[in-house]
C-alpha cells in the first residue's frame, strides 16, 4: 500500500490524541531507522494534513522516552515541510496566565540524555538555532491568531516527567522564560535538521509551581487541556489555513545531507 504524502503535519501534545473523523482518514504505519510510527492523514481547514500524537494514543510515552527521531523522520519521509504542534505548558511568568494561547518563538533546553541529532554517523552538521521555530510560519500564525494568542514566548524545556520545584519555577522566570514544557526539545531542532519548518501553539494550563495556592498535577493539566480543546483545534485550523500553498522551509542543512539521512535503511 502506498503511503499518503502531504506537506503539512500536526503533532498533538498532551490531551490531543486524535484530529480526524476515523471514517474520513487513513492510518499508515511508517517504518523508520528508529522504529515504526503510526501517522494518520486527513483533511484540516481544507488542507491535506498528517497527524501524530506526540505521547502516543492514550498518552503512553513519557516526555523523556518519546521517540522523537522516529516521529520526525517519518514525517519527513512522506514529504512534510511544515509542522504545526500543540503543547500543554505551565506559565512561569505572570504575563502568561492559565488559559492563554502562546506562539512560542524561543526555547531554553534543560533536558539531558535525549537523542537530539540525526547526524551521529560520521557527518557532522552544526545547526543554526538562533531562531529555532520557522520565522515565516510564526509570522503567519501571529496574523492568523491576532488577538487570540500571545505572539511571542520563550519556553524552557525540562526533562520531566516530574514537574518543577518552586525554586526551579522562579529560576526559570529569572532566566527570562515565560512558559515551561517537557517535549519541544529535541522535536524542534530535529525537524530543523531535516529542513522542516515548525510553529508551536502552546496552551497555558497552570502557573507551574510558583503559586502556593494550587497543587500542580497531571490530572489538573489534562482536565484544563480537555476543556480548552475546542479553542486549540480552532487555532490549529486557523494556522494550518494560513500556511502559504508555496511555503518553502529554510535550508538549514545541506539538502544532500538530509537526503542521506532519509536514505537510511528501515529494516
Amino acid at each position: 500500500m502506498s503511503i499518503t504524502r502531504t506537506s503539512i503535519a500536526v503533532i498533538g501534545g498532551s490531551g490531543l490524541y486524535s484530529l480526524f473523523d476515523p471514517a474520513a482518514s487513513l492510518i499508515n504505519t511508517i517504518q523508520t531507522p528508529y522504529g515504526a510510527v503510526d501517522v494518520t492523514t486527513g483533511v484540516l481547514a481544507g488542507r491535506s494534513v498528517a497527524f501524530l500524537p506526540r505521547h502516543g494514543v492514550g498518552h503512553t510515552a513519557a516526555p523523556h522516552l518519546i521517540n522523537y527521531r522516529a516521529n520526525i523522520w517519518a514525517l519527513a519521509s512522506i514529504g512534510v515541510k511544515a509542522i504545526v504542534s500543540t503543547a500543554a505548558v505551565g506559565g512561569v511568568s505572570p504575563d502568561y496566565p492559565p488559559g492563554s494561547l502562546v506562539l512560542a518563538d524561543q526555547y531554553i533546553d534543560r533536558t539531558s540524555g535525549r537523542a537530539d541529532t540525526f547526524y551521529d554517523r560520521g557527518s557532522v552538521q552544526h545547526l543554526s538555532s538562533a531562531d529555532p521555530f520557522c520565522p515565516a510560519l510564526h509570522d503567519a500564525a501571529v496574523v492568523a491568531l491576532a488577538g487570540i494568542a500571545i505572539p511571542t514566548g520563550t519556553v524552557v524545556v525540562i526533562q520531566g516527567p516530574r514537574f518543577s520545584t518552586r525554586a526551579e519555577s522562579l529560576w526559570f522566570r529569572a532566566a527570562a522564560a515565560h512558559i515551561v514544557n517537557m517535549t519541544l526539545y529535541p522535536e524542534v531542532p530535529l525537524a530543523s535538521e531535516l529542513n522542516i519548518g515548525t510553529v508551536n501553539i502552546a496552551y497555558v494550563t497552570d502557573a507551574d509551581a510558583a503559586p502556593a495556592d494550587e497543587e500542580l498535577s497531571a490530572k489538573l493539566v489534562f482536565a484544563r487541556f480537555a476543556e480548552a480543546q475546542p479553542r486549540i483545534i480552532t487555532a490549529l485550523e486557523s494556522v494550518v489555513a494560513a500556511i502559504p500553498e508555496n511555503y518553502a522551509p529554510r535550508e538549514l542543512i545541506a539538502p544532500a545531507e538530509v537526503a542521506a539521512v532519509l536514505a537510511r535503511s528501515t529494516s
